[in-house]
């Protein structure tokens, strides 16, 4: 790998111009097709062999459009009642228009009987019940836009408040990520303008991002026209480009900065700073991107690793370019006199790893002692959902929520959708007349069947459920559904409890001795059926990136000893970043501090992507930091020694880095939702506890600790395990050694071997 990044280092540098231009027209291309296309993410759920996704497919065929959805806007007067004539009139208008309006398979009214439920006791609150015709991942922003501006138009002309809920809601309710972002840059400019020591070598790693992760979200949009997008896929993006973009980027000019300093030719100097700490980046960037790709499993949306990708192509292609056209004025506009490659023997680096390396064991277990503490909130970890009532209040999806909730009750916001398939078709019962069913009371007489009786009455009278809807059956009579609302919001642990208690029990007990089939769906089932999905599969995701880690890192280093204390380590900062995320959110500490009204639930795949995004950045820093313990070992320094001059020489880069993640991730605890936020906190906690307590506190007592069996590897295992060189120690020592006037000769024999 290092001959080749060489190589592309070395085309960069010497088209830099072109490259340069081919960036900048790439991504605005990109950026002018995505906004021309428009936005379809959308959070819609496919779990093949769940009941809920059993659901979907029994009413595909029968009922197309109940698989869409449906989504409430809701009218509500703060004095009279929609039913007064002053107000009627447009409510009736409103939908009438949204019947109208592209997309829109039916609405339903609340001022007609078929509606009645639509429209609270005091008629001071309704809701247009809109289904749609196309998928919501179908469409986009502005689709959803002109649906509720429809009613909006007639409603709020009559003074009507109109909010709007459902996938409808959801389209228009995504909060902005702008001030975070601007604090992430903002923040990194100064860590880089520190780091560095000058205004334009803390410029390059910022430009290098933004671009990156321009043309990041620009495909992740084009793709939401042809693939399914969750709608905190373009957040996460931005959170991993930004922050892993700037972080690789300071890796490669550091190290040319001290290809300078030993007194490289400039184009050499940066195409082996690419060569060196650009192998590392890709490394980093390939494992992480490996986890992330494992998380199909478990239905986490994959585009998210275009961050990731875009971040790396940046830095081992623009960058190089930029270098090379920036050139001797890297050192312009200094804010202070030390080289940013220098690394003093009597400053504060040096004495902690001074302090570390002598006292090693009081060393590991003060980190122990923060890291321990921190992790035991971990043993009480309940995956949730996404819950809208968590959202902000600026919202239309949460005031919509809120109307709903204090006017029909929380679970009207998230009904469960039972579908029904029968072995022979449904028929009228003669006592018809008689069902003491509390939904059945519907025009349809085929309502009245015996099973469908049986089944309603059950789920009616379980313990949770506040009512059902009346039954809807196809014209076949083999298929038929009905809502069954429960007494808990959607997000509620009661809620999921009552899922579980519908098919384990009352279902089967009513289905006893007929040809009927029914299942619980809809999308509060959909996202229990995750949360049970990804809490089955979360220790063996784990072990599987765990182990991935540990092969990897054993090539890299050739030892068993380095890939096995950094699996440990990996699951210590974890586990304690998983601890505070826990406490924050499900037990609610400090809740509002972070702008949340009270605890929410961890949402299901927060913790599995989490745990992949980490991995790779920990490895990361485990990897820069290892690597140069073992070049000053390796150069003939003592076991502590080398712990010394290793984490003198990466100490102040890695926590830079690590302070700039920080601030990134920590900045989106400022956006308005609930399960960015949860990412931005659980991410930042978990960076600034690896690249500080683990990184150089803890790996190196442990280094320090056990002298030159770091090393270990057994003889077999060396025998069969190929040579790698992560950063090309071993093909820059041949190369030097050839003489000046057979380097180009030799060169590309040299990259073959490597």
């Amino acid at each position: 790998m290092t001959g080749v990044l060489y190589r592309l280092a070395r085309f960069c540098v010497r088209y830099r111009f072109a490259v340069l231009a081919a960036w900048i027209l790439l991504t605005v291309a990109l950026v002018g097709v995505s906004h021309r296309l428009g936005d379809k993410t959308n959070d819609s759920v496919t779990l093949p062999g769940t009941n809920s996704q059993q659901a979907a497919d029994a009413l595909s065929k029968s009922f197309p459009d109940q698989a869409n959805g449906s989504s409430p806007i809701v009218l509500h007067v703060a004095n009279g009642k929609l039913t007064d004539s002053k107000y009627s009139q447009a409510v009736n208008q409103a939908a009438a228009d949204v019947a109208k309006a592209p997309d829109v398979a039916s609405v339903v009214n609340p001022l007609t009987s078929q509606g009645a439920s639509a429209l609270s006791k005091d008629q001071s609150t309704g809701y247009l019940s809109v289904t749609l015709s196309v998928s919501p991942g179908a469409m986009s922003v502005d689709d959803a836009q002109t649906i509720i501006d429809a009613a909006a138009k007639p409603a709020q002309a009559a003074g009507i408040q109109v909010e709007t809920g459902g996938q409808l809601g959801d389209k228009v309710s995504k909060p902005s990520t702008e001030i975070s972002e601007l604090i992430g840059i903002l923040a990194a400019m100064v860590i880089l303008t520190l780091t560095f020591g000058t205004v334009v070598a803390m410029l390059l790693p910022i430009a290098t991002a933004i671009l990156g992760l321009a043309s990041t979200l620009s495909i992740i949009q084009i793709l939401s026209h042809t693939f399914t997008v969750s709608t905190v896929a373009p957040t996460l993006a931005t959170m991993i480009g930004l922050g892993v973009g700037i972080d690789y980027a300071l890796f490669i000019v550091t190290r040319h900065f001290r290809g300078l300093r030993d007194g490289l030719d400039l184009r050499e100097s940066i195409a082996r700073a690419v060569a060196t700490s650009g192998g590392a980046v890709t490394f980093a960037g390939g494992t992480v991107t490996i986890a992330l790709v494992s998380l199909a499993v478990a239905g986490i949306p994959l585009v998210t690793t275009m961050g990731l990708m875009a971040a790396v192509a940046a830095a081992l292609t623009l960058l190089p370019a930029i270098l090379a056209i920036v050139g001797p004025g890297i050192n312009a506009l200094r804010v202070r006199g030390r080289h940013p490659a220098d690394h003093s023997k009597q400053g504060l680096w040096a004495r902690w790893a001074a302090g570390v390396v002598r006292r090693p064991l009081v060393s590991a277990l003060a980190a122990l002692a923060i890291l321990i503490p921190l992790a035991i909130p971990l043993l009480s970890l309940t995956l949730g959902q996404k819950d809208v009532a968590a959202l902000s209040t600026s919202t239309t999806a949460r005031r919509a929520y809120d109307l709903i909730s204090d006017n029909f009750g929380p679970g009207t916001n998230g009904p469960l959708l039972v579908a029904v398939s029968l072995g022979s078709p449904a028929q009228a019962s003669s006592a018809s007349g008689s069902s003491s069913s509390q939904g059945s009371t519907g025009s349809d007489p085929r309502a009245s069947d015996p099973r469908l009786q049986t089944l309603e009455k059950d789920v009616s009278q379980t313990p949770g459920v506040a009512a059902v809807s009346p039954v809807q059956i196809n014209q076949a009579g083999t298929t038929a559904y009905f809502n069954a609302v429960a007494t808990t919001g959607p997000a509620e642990q009661a809620t999921a409890n009552l899922v579980s208690k519908l098919r384990s029990s009352v279902i089967p007990e009513a289905e006893k001795g007929t040809n009927m089939r029914a299942y619980v769906g809809g999308s509060t089932a959909s996202n229990v059926d995750l949360a049970s999905d990804i809490s089955s599969k979360l220790l063996l995701q784990i072990l599987v990136v765990i182990a991935l880690s540990f092969l990897l890192l054993m090539l890299a280093f050739r030892s068993a000893v380095i890939p096995a204390q950094a699996a440990i380590m990996n699951l210590l900062s974890i586990g304690a970043a998983y601890g505070v995320l826990i406490a924050v959110f499900q037990f609610g500490w400090l809740h509002g501090l972070i702008g949340l009204d009270s605890a929410v639930p961890i949402v299901s795949y927060v913790p599995l992507f989490m745990f992949a995004v980490l991995f790779g950045l920990s490895m990361d820093y485990e990897v820069f930091l290892v690597s140069q313990i073992k070049e000053h070992a390796d150069a003939g320094e003592g076991p502590k020694q080398s712990v010394v001059s290793g984490l003198l020489t990466s100490g102040r880069v890695i926590t830079a880095a690590a302070t700039i993640m920080v601030f990134v991730f920590g900045s989106f605890v400022l956006n308005g939702d609930p399960t960015v936020k949860q990412f931005g906190i659980g991410l930042a906690v978990a960076v600034i506890l690896d690249a500080t307590v683990v990184r150089c506190l803890l790996v190196p007592a442990r280094m320090a600790s056990l002298g030159r069996a770091n090393w270990y590897l057994p003889r077999w295992l060396g025998r069969i395990l190929p040579r790698i060189s992560i950063e090309g120690e071993e093909y820059f020592k041949a190369r030097d050694q050839i003489p000046a006037a057979t380097q180009v000769e030799a060169r590309e024999a040299s990259t073959t071997r490597s």
